[in-house]
């Protein structure tokens, strides 16, 4: 890990070519740094976002991989089944520390503005 934090880190314009602006290019970065950081996601997820974070592939080519895909989509599965395997006290934990970890990231970033798509749901 140390020899990846020495290797320097692409911008969040790097990331534009697959967010929709700075804002969500900084969230996508961010995300990718804890991805990178977190021995609990597997090998393959954790050296994958150490590989876009170090610039040597980039997001377009992720989202077009099977192998990340596939990756992805088994790590998914096991959140879900280890969300829905949480007692009511668990479960009541969790939803205070990502309510918790909401208001942090409006304290940094701002409030989160709804998308395009969230707005066309609400529209007549």
């Amino acid at each position: 890990m140390a020899a990846d934090r020495e290797v320097p880190e692409i911008s969040d314009d790097e990331l534009l070519d697959v967010a929709d602006n700075p804002s969500q290019a900084r969230e996508l970065r961010r995300a990718l740094r804890t991805l990178a950081d977190s021995d609990a996601v597997g090998d393959q997820l954790q050296r994958m976002a150490r590989d876009v974070l170090a610039g040597r592939i980039g997001m377009r080519e992720v989202v077009q991989s099977d192998t990340y895909l596939g990756a992805i989509g088994d790590r998914l599965g096991q959140i879900r089944t280890a969300a829905e395997n949480l007692s009511p006290a668990e479960q009541e934990a969790s939803e205070g520390r990502a309510e918790k970890l909401r208001e942090e990231t409006e304290a940094e970033y701002g409030p989160d503005e709804p998308e395009e798509w969230e707005l066309d749901r609400h529209r007549p």
